[in-house]
This record gives structure tokens, sequence and C-alpha cells, in this order.
């Protein structure tokens, strides 16, 4: 696998650059997200990176967007070099947001992190009606080209989205995780239809995909970003990828997967998606072999 690169930044136009990167302020009022109080999360737009939930958003009247807190550490504090007042970046690319301001009472929390919408992106809450279709596996099993090749083909399988999971570092970039120094794994999250597969179904299917046995890599891809594992949402998951394993090991493979909480899921660049389908060619160091038969 090659082609390391940094994870790249949204595309801004001129608008946006001057707010987002020379600090310049957007007219009050007029702001898409001044009086925007759907359910879901805030996110940079320079980078994506997750910044206030809905639940911290009120009314303050200022003409911009008003939060009372933010995601834990997605927010960076520098005094103005005037010392009046203190701005607010995003901590992962330094994009300006606006300023914050404390003891003012609009909210129990008495802060007030004033944003400014052109700095925002926003996706929304999904519903309980979206999601009663969807469930979610997260696999890790070498390349994720080559995962997502196959699972892309499965019964029941809607969308799968290569990323990184299980490391220690926010955001990270493909040339970031490749270092080894973040603890990530390359993953596939597989959203799935229940009523037409189910959890077993596509880890079998994960375990057929590659070398359960092998460590800190897969076929020629070394590395700790390949291990196998298996990152589970819930008890069901847990028990499910136990029970499987324990199938194998009685079979006599030395099963090398671990089994890890999904924890934080960060999708990899656009070029890592749908690899194969759209350049073309067969994945080089993934093919079903039947283990469960």
């Amino acid at each position: 696998m090659s082609g390391k690169t940094s994870k790249p930044y949204n595309k801004l136009n001129p608008i946006e650059i001057a707010v987002i990167e020379h600090k310049a302020t957007e007219p009050p009022f007029m702001g898409e997200y001044y009086l925007h109080f759907e359910k879901g999360t805030y996110h940079c737009k320079k980078c994506n990176q997750a910044l206030f939930l809905s639940a911290h958003k009120f009314d303050s009247d200022c003409g911009w967007p008003s939060f009372d807190d933010a995601i834990e550490g997605a927010v960076k504090r520098i005094p103005d070099a005037d010392g009046r007042r203190t701005e607010i970046l995003c901590a992962n690319c330094g994009g300006h947001l606006g300023h914050v301001f404390e003891g003012e009472g609009y909210t129990d929390k008495n802060i007030r992190h004033c944003v400014n919408s052109i700095s925002l992106t926003f996706s929304p809450e999904e519903t309980k009606k979206e999601n009663k279709n969807r469930a979610v596996a997260i696999y890790a099993g070498g390349c994720f080209w080559g995962l997502d090749y196959y699972f892309r083909k499965a019964e029941g399988v809607k969308k799968v989205e290569a990323g990184y999971c299980g490391g220690h570092t926010t955001n990270p970039s493909y040339e970031d995780v490749c270092s080894g120094t973040t603890g990530h794994y390359e993953v596939v999250r597989v959203e799935y239809d229940p009523s037409l597969t189910d959890y077993e179904e596509l880890t079998k299917l994960f375990f057929e995909l590659h070398d359960p046995t092998q460590t800190n890599g897969q076929g020629p891809d070394i590395g700790t970003q390949y291990r196998s594992a298996i990152f589970c949402e819930n008890k069901h998951q847990k028990e499910v990828a136990r029970r499987l394993i324990k199938v194998l090991e009685d079979k006599g493979l030395k099963v090398a997967t671990e089994i890890k909480d999904a924890g934080t899921f960060w999708i990899a660049e656009d070029y890592h998606q749908n690899y194969y389908e759209i350049r073309g060619g067969m994945p080089y160091c993934h093919s079903r072999t039947s283990r469960f038969d």
C-alpha cells in the first residue's frame, strides 16, 4: 500500500478564508446558524473536527451562534493581541472560530462561545426512524482497501467507509497512522440492514477475508496499523466475536484478532474510499477462504 499524504483540509472560498484564516468577523444576525436549533453536531469547516453539540447552543441575541460549552479538547483559547478578549480556535487545524466570554450570566455555565457561522458546518442527529433499519460493524484486517471492496459487495450492506480507529490522537491523517505513532488501526465501518443480514454473518465474512492468525500485519502489509481487530459497539457484538474466535480455535487456528471497544471512528481521506472500484483492479492481499463450513 502506498501513497502517503497528510490529510488535506477542505477548500475554502475567499470569504471563508478571510474569517477562518485571517480572523475577520462575519456580519451579525446574518449567519446560517445564528437561529439554528436542530439537534446534531457543529464541525470546523476547515478540517471537519467536531466542536460543539446542539445541547451546548443557546440564543444570546448577540447576532452570532452562542454555545455555553464545547466538546472536550476540541476548542483552543488564546488571548487577543490587545489583551481585551480571548480568541477561540479549532484545536485541530487552528482555524479561527470567534471569541469566548465568561460571567455574562446567560446560562448556568456562565460561558458564551461566540462563533462565526461561516467557521462551522452542521451534521444533523439521525432520527430513530432513520436508524431502525441500520446497524454498524467495524473491522480491522490489513489494508482497508481490500475489506472495503468485499464488504461493499456483501448482501445487506448499505454503506462502507474506510477509516481509522483505536488510536490516541484526534483526526489522524493516513501519514500519521502509517507512522505507527498514533495507535490507530486501518478499519472499515460497515452499515447494514439487520433485516437482510446480521452481525454474525458479517463477522464470519471478516474472518474469511483475511488471515486472523497473522500479527502486526496482513499479507505483505506489515505494521501495527494492519493488525486484525473487531471494534465492538455493544455486548452482543463482543459475544458473537468471541464465539466465532472459539470456533476457529477449535479448528486449530491460533487467532490473533483483538476484540476492542469501538471508540471514535475517523473517516479516511476521500481517495481511500471505494479504492479498487474507482481505480480498477482487485485486492492484492484479501481473498475469501472458507473457515466455517
